[in-house]
């Protein structure tokens, strides 16, 4: 785990750090970012209990493929 504050890149202020992940050689690995700004004023607020996972694009392992037209 990383050791690093992170920051809301809109209002500065600290927010979480999630976890996502990404496939490396057919393995899946964790991949720390900044999670969701918690602060009423900031312009990429989010919910409390709001899921984040707009930004997230890779496909879940197990999730069917879109299929081919």
């Amino acid at each position: 785990m990383d050791r690093e504050q992170r920051v809301c890149p809109a209002c500065g202020q600290p927010v979480q750090s999630v976890v996502r992940r990404h496939k490396t050689l057919g393995a899946w690995v964790p991949r720390w970012v900044p999670g969701p700004c918690h602060n009423a004023k900031c312009e990429a607020y989010v919910e409390p209990g709001a899921r984040h996972d707009a930004a997230e694009s890779e496909q879940e392992p197990g999730a069917p493929a879109a299929p081919a037209s």
